[in-house]
């Protein structure tokens, strides 16, 4: 294993998606070129979510989970506003507005997340939307739309993550 894929590898790789994404990363020189060449924003957010610390951190995170959640909603089933709702009341916790708990925020994703389950759409919205945009697109009519989906959300979240360390 690579010096700089090691302090990855502590963070916790007992998930099979964690060790698909640090083999995969082995084939680069660092973490720069990886976190470059990365085509797969739910490794990214894994990774990123594996770094917060703080509040601030979490909103950030929030905020590019977010971007990506949206990138599922044309999968949703027409008339289904909970998946949405846990995005928009988690935007609003990430932005700090005043009023918005991170209790309001549960809610929202829990009720998002058995009304999809119920449709067989998806798994949690908002601050599990790497989860969330990988099973819409599952759901999607091919492999492709899946692949784009994680791609777009890549890049959605170097917009967020434009470098990345391991602290």
């Amino acid at each position: 294993m690579k010096t700089w894929i090691k302090p990855i590898a502590k963070l916790e790789t007992a998930c099979r998606e964690a060790r698909e994404a640090i083999e995969w990363a082995e084939q680069y020189d660092g973490l720069q070129e990886a976190w470059t060449q990365c085509e797969r924003g739910d490794w990214m957010l894994w990774l990123v979510g594996r770094m917060a610390k703080s509040k601030r951190d979490r909103q950030q995170l929030a905020l590019a989970a977010c971007a990506c959640a949206r990138l599922a909603l044309p999968y949703v089933p027409v008339g289904e506003t909970h998946p949405l709702h846990a995005i928009e009341i988690t935007e609003r916790w990430a932005r700090g507005e005043v009023g918005v708990t991170l209790k309001m925020v549960r809610h929202a994703i829990a009720a998002a997340y058995y009304t999809i389950n119920a449709n067989y759409a998806a798994n949690y919205a908002a601050t599990y939307a790497a989860n969330y945009v990988a099973a819409h697109a599952a759901y999607a009519s091919n492999a492709a739309t899946r692949i784009s989906v994680l791609n777009q959300c890549a890049d959605i979240v170097r917009h967020y993550y434009p470098t990345m360390e391991v602290k």
